[in-house]
């Protein structure tokens, strides 16, 4: 799963998150304009300023160079009308963006593809998660 990555952090200019359920996805950060919208638990959508720190984008260009980010296919969903209608579930969109490449996978967390692609997904998207929690509790 892990090649050389053709985008190199020099050339980094901003991540894209969007997530939410597939009909209204509501959460969006973009650390260039450090722009974050976000629902709270009471559904309330709260519109904040949120820096990443240099290392912290460092961090989550080499985290996706290890896990095989630019490796993914762009569309990793699955049909909506195949899944069960009981099942509710969020959709992801990260973009990883550079002076000349941009990357863009979109992610359904019950994506039935191989067991190591879905992994890298899902643990990709789930870094910027949790580097965008630890920047908003600093």
């Amino acid at each position: 799963m892990v090649k050389n990555a053709p985008y190199r952090y020099s050339d980094f200019d901003h991540i894209e998150l969007t997530y939410g359920f597939p009909d209204s996805m509501l959460n969006h950060y973009n650390s260039k304009t450090q722009q974050y919208d976000y629902l709270t638990k009471d559904n309330k959508l709260v519109m904040d300023t949120l820096k990443l720190r240099d290392n912290d984008l460092l961090f989550l260009h080499r985290k996706a160079q290890e896990l095989g980010f630019w490796n993914l296919p762009d569309d990793m969903t699955v049909d909506l009308t195949k899944r069960e209608t009981s099942k509710r579930l969020p959709r992801f969109k990260l973009t990883y963006a550079y002076k000349e490449k941009t990357k863009t996978v979109t992610f359904d967390p019950d994506y039935p593809g191989p067991t190591k692609m879905v992994e890298a997904g899902r643990t990709t998207i789930d870094e910027v998660i949790r580097m965008l929690a630890t920047a908003q509790a600093r």
